[in-house]
């Protein structure tokens, strides 16, 4: 049984689409970024918390991620506000910037990490349109103020890499572990004897 340590309605419907059977048993810890940390490694040691946040049974596997978002050597989590919504799409605006998610697959004392990035291109973004996309809600609870599955899709003309870690959870990455693991998450059917 898999156990996602996340509240995101984002990595349940990845994980729904891609066919991976899964409970939700939430974590909650302090994101802080430690001075000087490198984005890879926060998003990791992020993954790796929260994987060991909750309660796991010696026959569960717990699924953990967090992403973020890097724009001109600025790591770019969830906004504060509004205003610190606008200033990241501001950042955004015209410009190229990488989405990294760390993932953390725990199983017994086992826990295997490992991380995801891909390039995505933002189109030229007047103040106005900024404001109109803040007033929206959909920026805020974000990594990096936009969401490239809703409003936001019409800002990115192109990306490279993986399209699911964009939206929260690189679900090749995900199944390619859980392959080192040796757990598959679809039950294996019996053979019916033959009469």
């Amino acid at each position: 049984m898999i156990i996602l340590a996340s509240q995101s309605p984002r990595r349940r419907e990845l994980l729904d689409s891609a066919g991976i059977p899964y409970t939700v048993r939430a974590s909650h810890i302090d994101e802080t970024i430690l001075p000087g940390e490198d984005p890879v490694d926060y998003v990791c040691r992020m993954a790796r918390e929260k994987a060991y946040a909750v309660a796991a049974g010696p026959r569960e596997i717990v699924l953990a991620a967090d992403t973020t978002v890097v724009c001109d050597g600025q790591i770019l989590g969830k906004p504060r506000d509004e205003d610190d919504a606008r200033r990241m799409l501001s950042l955004l605006s015209g410009n190229s910037h990488t989405v990294i998610t760390g993932i953390c697959l725990r199983h017994g004392s086992a826990a295997n990490v490992a991380h995801e990035k891909t390039e995505v291109w933002f189109t030229p973004l007047p103040p106005q349109e900024i404001d109109e996309y803040v007033a929206t809600g959909e920026p805020m609870d974000k990594a990096g103020a936009y969401a490239i599955q809703g409003i936001a899709s019409r800002y990115v003309p192109r990306i490279e890499g993986s399209h699911s870690n964009v939206v929260g959870l690189p679900i090749s990455l995900v199944w390619k572990e859980l392959e080192k693991l040796r757990i598959s998450a679809y039950p294996v059917a019996s053979t019916p004897e033959e009469v």
